[in-house]
């Protein structure tokens, strides 16, 4: 059994992610201790647990320790199979990464696969619905695998209450890719609000126009329908050559909307800036399909702790190395292979 130190570099939900989908993939048995031991809150959170039980329906898993709080989990997978599967965190927890963990084993499982995941949708320090299906899944499927999603229902944090679907047609292997240049960006910025004034959207779009000099066609306004809650999400897409990113922030009690919007241009111009076209999250999520692939490489900008800590389980699990390299002007170079 492979043990895992969960307070190791960034110490918090990576790891527990990353670990499950790697054990149900390799069918290798796993041991995490000190679970999210860098977090006020350590141990598993509502949506860790919702993860860990996704992936023990997905791969028949035995597991000991899957109760909210638990520092310490053993997970003993079975053969992933696909299927028809409906998960509900029961919370405004991120719906994106429960699917983020199970999407690495379903695209090589034994048949095809649809994933209806509730709760939310929209949550500040998760990646956004709009992130996953715009700037992850269109790579995952440059892959190989058949990948397509909806939103059902939006879910802001703290109510809640959205829905996701997905469906996977698998393939048998993974390929690798290089992604190294960009070309010229046209960008555009929607803000969406639920249960709020729209003059919140409004504010956040002007803003977003002065300093990412947008013209009045590419600002968006989008009012909620049937919403759960009051929420607010303030995104910035880039396009080019068939490519396509997500940049999200998103309003908070007492945070001007103004504010929220200039820290949210000021992300976009640093990607810009760097001229590469991965940005720093996601590098996090590219580093695990990549490794399973055999290798690949990809221009981001430098590294976070996530992404070093990823590398760190990628290589205890599979043995393929991860190397970071400083182009310099904020520009890196991420390349996974047995090689390097």
């Amino acid at each position: 059994m492979l043990v895992i130190d969960g307070s190791q570099g960034e110490g918090g939900g990576q790891i527990v992610r990353t670990s499950l989908s790697l054990a149900m993939i390799l069918a290798r048995p796993i041991c995490l201790e000190n679970i999210r031991a860098g977090r006020k809150k350590p141990g598993l959170m509502r949506q860790h647990l919702t993860c860990v039980e996704a992936a023990a329906e997905v791969c028949r898993a035995q597991v000991q320790g899957a109760r909210v709080g638990a520092r310490r989990l053993e997970f003993r997978p079975g053969a992933v199979k696909a299927g028809d599967y409906h998960f509900s965190i029961g919370t405004a927890g991120s719906t994106t990464l429960v699917a983020q963990t199970l999407l690495p084993a379903l695209v090589v499982a034994d048949g095809p696969s649809k994933l209806r995941i509730e709760g939310g949708t929209h949550n500040a320090m998760c990646p956004p619905w709009d992130f996953l299906e715009h700037s992850f899944l269109p790579l995952l499927a440059q892959m190989g695998p058949r990948i397509s999603g909806r939103l059902v229902r939006h879910g802001f944090y703290p109510a809640g209450g959205g829905c996701i679907e997905i469906d996977i047609e698998p393939v048998a292997q993974l390929q690798g890719f290089t992604l190294h240049d960009r070309g010229p960006v046209s960008l555009s910025a929607r803000a969406l609000v639920s249960s709020l004034p729209s003059n919140v959207g409004h504010r956040e779009l002007r803003v977003l126009r002065s300093l990412l000099g947008l013209q009045r066609a590419q600002l968006q306004l989008v009012e909620v329908s049937d919403p759960r809650g009051p929420g607010n999400a303030v995104l910035v897409e880039a396009a080019w050559s068939g490519q396509r990113r997500v940049f999200a922030a998103f309003g908070e009690r007492r945070k001007r909307a103004e504010r929220v919007a200039e820290e949210l241009a000021g992300r976009v111009q640093a990607w810009l800036d760097a001229e590469v076209p991965v940005d720093v999250h996601l590098a996090d999520q590219l580093l695990l399909p990549l490794a399973l692939a055999g290798g690949g490489s990809f221009r981001t900008q430098p590294p976070s702790l996530h992404t070093r800590t990823n590398l760190e389980i990628l290589r205890l699990f599979t043995g393929v190395a991860g190397r970071l390299l400083d182009e310099g002007g904020g520009a890196w170079r991420v390349e996974l292979g047995e090689s390097c």
